[in-house]
């Protein structure tokens, strides 16, 4: 066994030592080889003809009969064979060895017969061109096998079928396996590879020419290129963002490869594509998540999570379920969301092995506003960690119905605190937003003061660490702008933003969710844990972007013949046109993860908070809109309101509902 190991990592080593060879490097070692073959070939028929071991008895003879393999290996290289990419060779480069060896034979004939043939019969001459072919194309076979990680055939192309050019963007390995499973398809035609790699440039993998990105405007118009297929690897997001942006210029569609790990559950074939989603407009780079965080509170733990049939709450019982919990606890008071969680964690569970320890997936329909259910739900499951993302979050509606989001947002984080204290939980993490940080709106006021509880609550050095995670928009959550937008663009528009110079941070909710543990994880009790989101996002680039790069123009005075048309609505209550992530500025250290800041907030004493919260408590019940404005300006940092809600008719108001996921 330890031998076959051994040889596996010698093989290893040589292909990848092969693999990072230089463009000319590697084509003179095939050269060589090619050589080297040819040679070899020539001199066993030439001495199984003679019946010896021939040699040439003169330095003519010598130059005449060696000049053959040398000028097939020239026509190989005329004919532009070394520009393939030998680990994805088509019937293109058989056909261009047998046609190099035809041209070659030819002139090597004539060359002997005008030499007076100096030994070399005709019949070797023939026999040359037949074996050279076959060992040519042997060669790269094996060649072409030994780097390749498992072989693939080639399957056939359709023919006498309608199809429209396309042009792979991305020449990598995921792109040469798209480029072999679109030749079964029926209605695209692969144009050629473009790629940002300069010694891919002039090549030849699996068929097709690889072009720089300066040609990008040629080849669409020469062959009437209208999509263009992205397979660049999802974690390379700034490199993916500029060639959306030099796309953007293009009228094209772009359509984007799933990722590997939707291809390898079979949730998609590879020849599957999907329209821009906006992980694929972002400019950062994804951060591999640090293990160790990310199972230190979930590993053989009892975790709960609130909310956990909402956006983010559904990804982070996603994460939990990856790193082995003991028991999983899903709180949800929308049975429908609830029960979709349920049975999609029930789905995951149920495919483990039966040698794998399965977790004990515990589903509590209820409201974080009823603390009996809330205590007896954390003794009865002995919960260690709580992840509280039971939240009303869209602006709008809580501005509309303030009463209702405080008491949900403010006064349900004080009752899951109060029991995760009685009840001795270990680690207990909050889910805040960018939109606490100095509030225009009631939704952000409401999550800041949650902050404030789990503060008061930590500086009471119980056995619970309180701490919070704060974060911008996450992309793919109900009310997304990009689900909108998509929908208008296909409706034919137009395509509605707020505001021109409105900007927004964008993270996917699993890089938050994942973030959110590893952040809960390095909690010591009390601080604010700020995710870097990268740079933001103007609203209106988005939405153009999105256009763009759908085929269509925007309608605009200077372009009144575009196909949308972008109108501009108005802020909506309370909203503002950029947000921030720290209160305190300056007040940040770096933690054990790149993305992560540590942020001391300031705080309010536990006696005054209290003292606040109850009469925010009397005036939400009694719906006084002025008190609840006072005590919002009182103890939220930098809270300016909407002066047109402040004096908005109780008509305005609805009683509690479902909580908004």
């Amino acid at each position: 066994m330890s031998g076959s190991a051994d040889d596996n990592s010698a093989a290893a080593r040589i292909r990848h030592w092969l693999l990072e060879l230089t463009r000319h490097q590697k084509r003179a070692i095939l050269a060589a080889t090619d050589l080297i073959a040819l040679i070899g070939i020539l001199w066993s028929l030439t001495s199984l003809r003679y019946s010896y071991a021939f040699w040439p008895n003169s330095w003519v003879g010598h130059v005449v009969y060696w000049s053959g393999p040398f000028i097939t290996v020239v026509a190989f290289a005329y004919m532009g064979l070394y520009r393939f990419v030998t680990r994805y060779l088509g019937s293109q480069a058989n056909t261009r060895i047998i046609g190099g060896v035809a041209v070659s034979v030819l002139v090597w004939s004539l060359l002997v017969f005008m030499a007076g043939q100096l030994g070399t019969p005709r019949s070797v001459i023939l026999s040359y061109g037949v074996f050279a072919a076959i060992a040519v194309i042997a060669i790269r076979y094996v060649v072409a096998r030994f780097l390749q990680s498992s072989g693939i055939e080639l399957p056939k192309v359709k023919q006498g079928q309608a199809s429209h050019p396309v042009l792979i963007y991305g020449a990598g390995e995921r792109g040469v396996d798209l480029a072999i499973a679109l030749r079964r398809s029926a209605d695209r035609d692969v144009v050629g590879f473009c790629d940002n790699s300069p010694s891919m440039w002039g090549q030849y993998i699996a068929g097709y020419r690889v072009y720089r990105p300066e040609k990008l405007g040629y080849i669409i118009e020469r062959y009437g290129i209208k999509e263009i297929l992205l397979t660049m690897p999802a974690g390379a997001r700034h490199e993916r963002r500029m060639v959306l942006k030099q796309l953007e210029t293009f009228p094209v569609t772009v359509k984007v490869l799933p990722s590997l790990a939707e291809i390898a559950s079979g949730k998609v074939a590879l020849a599957a594509l999907r329209p821009l989603e906006v992980e694929d407009l972002l400019g950062r780079d994804s951060v591999p998540p640090n293990m160790e965080l990310l199972s230190r509170d979930t590993k053989d733990k009892s975790v709960l999570v609130t909310g956990a049939g909402g956006s983010v709450g559904s990804e982070l019982v996603r994460q939990v379920l990856r790193q082995g919990p003991r028991r999983l606890v899903l709180f949800e008071v929308s049975e429908p969301a609830l029960y979709e969680i349920e049975m999609e964690v029930r789905g995951i569970v149920n495919a483990l092995p039966s040698s794998a320890r399965k977790p004990e997936i515990a589903v509590i329909l209820g409201s974080v506003l009823d603390p009996t259910l809330v205590t007896e739900v954390l003794r009865k499951c002995a919960v260690d960690t709580i992840y509280h993302a039971a939240a009303y979050k869209h602006v709008p509606i809580v501005e509309h119905n303030a009463a209702v989001g405080l008491t949900n947002n403010v006064r349900g984080t004080e009752i899951v605190a109060d029991a995760a204290m009685a009840c001795g939980v270990d680690r207990m993490v909050l889910i805040s937003t960018d939109k606490a940080v100095r509030p225009t709106n009631v939704m952000g006021a409401s999550k800041r003061l949650a902050e404030l509880v789990l503060q008061a609550r930590a500086a009471q050095q119980g056995t619970t660490v309180f701490t919070m995670v704060r974060f911008g928009n996450v992309l793919g959550s109900s009310g997304s702008v990009v689900q909108r937008f998509r929908r208008q663009i296909e409706t034919g528009g137009p395509v509605t933003v707020t505001h021109p110079e409105v900007i927004r941070y964008f993270m996917s909710i699993p890089e938050a969710a994942e973030l959110v543990i590893q952040a809960g994880a390095m909690a010591r009790g009390g601080e604010v844990f700020v995710l870097d989101m990268g740079e933001p996002v103007k609203i209106r680039d988005l939405a153009e972007l999105m256009i763009h790069l759908s085929g269509l123009e925007v309608s605009s005075e200077a372009n009144p013949e575009g196909d949308i048309e972008i109108v501009y609505t108005g802020l909506r209550a309370g909203e503002k046109l950029y947000e921030e992530l720290l209160i305190g500025g300056m007040h940040t250290s770096a933690t054990e993860h790149p993305r992560i800041l540590r942020s001391d907030e300031p705080a309010l004493a536990a006696k005054d908070l209290r003292r606040e919260l109850d009469l925010l408590e009397v005036a939400t019940k009694t719906r006084d809109m002025e008190t609840i404005q006072a005590v919002l300006m009182r103890t939220v940092e930098g809270y300016q309101p909407d002066p047109v809600l402040t004096k908005a008719p109780l008509s305005s108001w609805v009683l509690p509902g479902r909580t908004l996921h």
